[in-house]
């Protein structure tokens, strides 16, 4: 290939005139991120209740039993609250990837 051509494809991949991606995308990307995030927040949470609970069922010892019902009760309070973001989030993520078009 002759360095006209490819002067010449550079030059016109530079004029696409594209900026980058519209608001209406890059919104979704946001609120796709912020939607990940939050079920990852509650995955692990839940998985912070399970391992306490195996360790208490393993131990068996009031000790253990105390610490599960304080982090039951403890992330209760955060999944509930983590639970109130990512529901309408999703909601709203299903909905927009249906009007938006990648």
């Amino acid at each position: 290939m002759a360095e006209g051509e490819a002067g010449g494809v550079r030059a016109a991949g530079g004029e696409s005139g594209s900026s980058g991606p519209t608001p209406s995308v890059r919104a979704l990307g946001y609120l796709r991120g912020t939607t990940y995030a939050l079920g990852a927040l509650l995955v692990l949470a839940l998985l912070a209740v399970g391992t306490v609970g195996i360790i208490a069922e393993i131990k068996g010892t009031w000790h253990w039993a105390i610490h599960l019902e304080s982090t039951v009760s403890y992330l209760g309070v955060f999944v509930a609250g983590v639970l109130v973001l990512l529901l309408p989030a999703a909601t709203l993520l299903v909905l927009a990837r249906r009007v938006v078009d990648e």
